[in-house]
């Protein structure tokens, strides 16, 4: 199952800008460990979906895993040797984008090392580097 908005109001998207760095979602909120963005980018829904099997085939059942990111953004592409104008192509896929700083994946109730690895093999899956972090207590 591809994760994917149910509706939007516009099937077509424009660009729009990556740069900056992440508002929302800096510091991990639900679970004791995390993966973390270093680079911003584009990150497709098979490569979220790539990286929960990841994760949940690690931890073999055990432990909770949150996805906090969510690919709203639709991308267009035309169809391979088509002649340019005729507008633009039909939507192809959904993205997340990231930029650096956005806590991506957190998991609870497993090992540090555990979680480690299973965050590292998720982060195999990616197309850009991430880092691992662990939940401090905010004041």
């Amino acid at each position: 199952m591809a994760l994917m908005p149910v509706r939007v109001k516009f099937r077509k998207m424009q660009k729009g800008q990556q740069r900056g760095i992440s508002k929302a979602a800096t510091f991990i909120d639900f679970g004791e460990f995390g993966m973390q963005a270093l680079e911003r980018g584009r990150v497709t829904n098979h490569q979220i979906e790539a990286c929960r099997v990841a994760i949940n085939r690690y931890f073999n059942r055990r432990g909770k895993v949150w996805i906090r990111i969510f690919p709203d953004k639709s991308v267009s592409k035309k169809p391979a040797e088509t002649r340019m104008g005729k507008g633009k192509g039909a939507p192809d896929h959904w993205v997340a984008v990231v930029r650096p700083g956005r806590v991506m994946f957190e998991v609870a109730g497993v090992p540090r090392e555990m979680a480690q690895n299973a965050l590292r093999r998720a982060a195999a899956k990616l197309g850009i580097k991430t880092r691992f972090v662990e939940r401090v207590e905010r004041v």
